[in-house]
């Protein structure tokens, strides 16, 4: 049914909160990846989990698709309204509910984004550490089952999110999960709606896992003569138990940008940034145990940033890093893609990866969190021109494909959307099939962010 039909409705519940106007929709249209601009019919700006349970009711008896957003910082259409509808923006619903100091707690809104919970808690010794780069959203992070630079050491957002308050497609509202830190009873819901991308339910409210301030922090860059080197670095790190807190690898072409865009004034070959957290004595232990590996396989220029703004500058530049990639061919865009496949397959995956591209004359650095085997591919392309679209997407798939087949995933940290979706059937068989009846139990018409993820009804 059309928008028409809900319309007087929805006015009534939310006033000028919700709107048709040609500059919202445009805004809450487009994505940071190469999907075309699709705006909604309309956006809402709830302030309260009630009022989102009176939308969702009225949507579900009208027939009118619901789509969450976040900050749009997702890479694979997840939060573009390609079916129309209305998209739920959670920008009012960003507070912080409740700290609980003695349990290492939050109970928080979906709209807050990361950066500003961790300036709430400077004060009292706790952060929430999940780091995927860009200051995103808690409910966008949860919804995407989002990880980062430091999910080697503090885990995904599926490690950090005790329970959840979800608003379903019938406007029903559940919580899941509880404070306590294991339960045996019944299932996990509060998994089942992490990184189901809104196809489920609306979040409306997150309890997070916090964690201790370290002690101690110091980070460090070091050389490597090839992409192999600085992988099996990695790997032979992981395997000794050192328990690194970041570890990010960027290759030559990467720091090749990095010179270009920030004068890093670093050798244009591949590099490891890593960090350590703990007291001062294990940290500095970690690093000479680390230091001793990257010896072993030919590192070099071992740098170390002790200083706040030494290592505030080098993640800055490392977050950075796509719009920097982007600037160095202007008016371009990127398939920012990644896979994430087991640790013993890292470097062959990085190496053939890196011929692939080579091969089909596609600029494509690569960078990513090493330490649990994932790694992204920022493949640049004239948006005007479609035959270089099309290149760029065919070796996007073939990254893919390579991963399943070293028994990997699809994508470690972006999500499925609609850009991963042809290969879920690929990697999951049958459970794929499993998720659809899960959608269609909780969703039966579709109206919770239709076409994503799971199959087409």
């Amino acid at each position: 049914m059309t928008l028409d039909a809900v319309w007087p409705e929805l006015s009534d519940l939310l006033g000028d909160r919700v709107t048709r106007s040609k500059g919202e929709l445009k805004a809450h249209g487009g994505s940071e990846s190469y999907f075309p601009l699709t705006p909604p019919d309309a956006v809402a700006y709830p302030e309260t989990t009630q009022e989102v349970s009176a939308l969702m009711k009225l949507c579900s008896a009208h027939g009118v698709p619901v789509v969450g957003w976040g900050a749009g910082t997702s890479l694979e259409g997840q939060a573009q309204a390609f079916s129309g509808g209305i998209v739920v923006d959670f920008a009012r619903m960003n507070r912080i509910l409740e700290v609980s100091q003695g349990d290492m707690d939050a109970r928080v809104q979906p709209g807050l984004t990361r950066e500003a919970l961790n300036d709430d808690l400077r004060a009292t010794g706790l952060f929430f550490p999940v780091d995927p780069g860009a200051n995103a959203s808690i409910g966008g992070m949860a919804s995407t089952r989002a990880s980062g630079t430091t999910a080697v050491r503090y885990g995904t957002m599926r490690d950090n999110v005790l329970g959840l308050e979800v608003v379903l497609a019938d406007g029903r509202i559940i919580r899941t999960g509880t404070r306590a830190r294991k339960s045996s009873a019944g299932y996990d819901l509060t998994g089942l709606f992490v990184g189901a991308e809104g196809t489920l339910g609306l979040i409306t409210e997150l309890t997070l896992r916090l964690h201790g301030q370290p002690e101690a922090i110091t980070s460090a860059v070091c050389a490597f003569d090839t992409i192999g080197d600085a992988v099996r670095a990695v790997t032979d790190a992981i395997q000794m138990g050192i328990p690194m807190a970041r570890i990010e690898f960027v290759d030559a072409a990467t720091v090749n940008v990095f010179n270009s865009y920030a004068r890093a004034g670093m050798d244009e070959v591949p590099h490891l940034l890593i960090e350590f957290h703990g007291s001062a004595n294990s940290v500095q232990e970690d690093a000479e145990s680390f230091g001793e590996i990257v010896a072993d396989h030919n590192g070099r220029g071992f740098k170390w940033a002790a200083d706040a703004e030494e290592r505030k500058a080098l993640w800055t530049l490392r977050h950075n890093a796509y719009w920097a990639i982007l600037q160095e061919r202007p008016g371009t865009r990127a398939v920012v893609t990644d896979i994430c496949v087991p640790i013993s397959r890292l470097a062959e995956a990085v190496e053939a990866t890196q011929e692939d591209l080579e091969a089909h004359g596609i600029r494509g650095p690569i960078l990513g969190h090493v330490g649990d085997g994932n790694f992204h591919a920022i493949l640049l392309f004239d948006p005007n021109d479609s035959a270089e679209l099309e290149r760029v997407k065919q070796a996007a798939d073939r990254l893919v494909r390579r991963a399943l087949e070293m028994g990997g995933t699809a994508t470690g940290e972006h999500g499925i959307g609609v850009g991963k979706k042809p290969f879920m059937a690929s990697e999951h068989g049958e459970a794929w099939a499993v998720m659809g009846a899960l959608k269609a139990a909780l969703d039966p018409d579709n109206l919770l962010n239709p076409g994503k993820l799971v199959p087409d009804a």
